[in-house]
């Protein structure tokens, strides 16, 4: 048969239990199976322990549970709603500050913890319902916030990033350094959006006749600026070469865990319980995806589907910008209906040699990959954070949420198009700072 065939029911086959709500780690473990069975006969289960083993057996893998950690500690502590209030002290005198707060905490709060739902949640909690009081439109008040909680998954450190550098075997220091700019560059979008609105609509004043002192102000600093000071020391000591992505995730794992011990007092064994269960469910899910995701990628190249999905692509007679183009797109797909983790271990393998091939950089593509996978977040059927951000606000109609969120959706293509006519904007960092 026909491997581009094969490749089609490999596909098919794939959605067809995700769709029975089955986990995706056993959707993409079954699929593989059954086609190397159907392929090799049963000889193939032979290679099953393995292939598995092979693909859990990188040191990098340990850096996952590590970030993971370190985005727990600091999701269960009250940093979001401090970084939210300090943010606000400091930005009352701005038009439309409540909402420029609420996304600067979106970003920064992202770099502590690296997670999309978790940013959403943590923020969303107090700002959504702080931001209606004071007379900001439902829309506008949930899109932002589920806007501002995909940043988690581009600012770095993200464990996005590290799938993908796995994936393609590229430096993870590398590809953190480049979601810095580009992550920026995607705040700015989001905060002119949100300042456009607010004028537009009246919420320019917002804080009028409130104020605060110098010494208001800086009462929330001690407990924010240690934690802002790990994620810069994580960032500084991978891009330095200091220490290895897992050495420099330990290290960051257990200062966020002392730090919230000692500056919001989380000590208890059920604090440092909440913790570690939450690390150790979310770490088992990815490191089991990543395991079969390898199966799933044997499966598909055995089947000689990777190669010939690559051939026909690179065969295809059109500019190297419409390939991309077509490439995003069926990303942007994809993300309607999977996790980035699942997109990023099912497809790189795949895509990244024709990318390259066509004269890509992978560290930019990586970035491009990484804002079609927040594109998807935010875009149904299955955008997670329009779900977490109506499970915070249930009043609030699904569709007034991705009404509000789909300005900042095109925030994110204009992204894309900017980063296609100025790559340096991902690449010009990690290349001064790593060479």
């Amino acid at each position: 048969m026909n491997p581009l065939i094969i490749g089609a029911f490999i596909f098919a086959l794939t959605l067809v239990l995700l769709a029975t709500g089955m986990p995706i780690a056993f959707a993409l473990g079954i699929t593989a199976l059954f086609f190397m069975v159907l392929n090799d006969g049963w000889m193939a289960i032979t290679f099953l322990p393995e292939t598995l083993f092979s693909g859990l057996d990188d040191f990098t893998l340990a850096s996952i549970p590590m970030f993971i950690i370190m985005g727990a500690a600091v999701a269960s502590s009250r940093a979001g709603s401090d970084l939210y209030e300090a943010l606000s002290r400091w930005l009352y005198k701005v038009p439309g500050s409540l909402v420029i707060s609420n996304i600067g905490a979106c970003a920064l709060f992202s770099a502590l913890t690296g997670s999309s739902p978790a940013t959403c949640a943590a923020i969303g909690k107090m700002g959504i319902p702080e931001m209606r009081r004071r007379g900001y439109d439902a829309d506008l008040a949930t899109g932002a916030i589920a806007a501002g909680g995909t940043l988690g998954i581009l600012i770095p450190p993200s464990v996005t990033m590290i799938l993908y550098g796995i994936a393609s075997e590229t430096s993870i220091g590398a590809l953190f350094i480049a979601g810095i700019l580009p992550g920026l560059l995607l705040t700015s979008l989001f905060i002119a959006w949100a300042l456009f609105l607010s004028w537009k609509r009246g919420n320019t004043q917002v804080f009028a006749g409130q104020s605060y002192t110098l010494a208001q102000r800086l009462e929330l600093m001690p407990k924010l600026l240690p934690l802002m000071l790990v994620v810069v020391g994580v960032i500084y000591s991978l891009y330095g070469g200091i220490a290895t992505p897992s050495e420099a995730a330990g290290v960051g794992a257990a200062l966020c865990l002392a730090m919230v011990v000692v500056i919001y007092r989380m000590w208890t064994v059920k604090d440092l319980w909440h913790i570690f269960r939450d690390a150790l469910r979310e770490s088992g899910m990815l490191l089991m995806i990543i395991g079969m995701s390898v199966l799933f990628s044997y499966a598909m190249s055995s089947s000689l589907v990777t190669q010939s999905v690559a051939t026909a692509i690179a065969e295809m007679d059109v500019n190297r910008w419409v390939m991309l183009g077509a490439v995003n797109v069926f990303l942007l797909v994809l993300g309607c209906f999977l996790p980035p983790a699942a997109i990023i271990l099912m497809t790189t393998p795949i895509i990244l040699p024709v990318i390259t091939a066509a004269g890509f950089d992978p560290i930019w593509f990586g970035v491009m990959l990484t804002i079609n996978m927040e594109l998807g977040l935010i875009t149904p059927p299955v955008g997670l954070n329009l779900f977490v951000i109506n499970g915070i606000t249930p009043d609030v109609k699904l569709t007034t949420i991705l009404r509000g969120a789909f300005p900042f959706m095109m925030c994110m293509v204009l992204a894309i198009v900017l980063l296609c006519f100025f790559p340096g904007i991902a690449t010009w960092l990690p290349s001064v700072l790593m060479g």
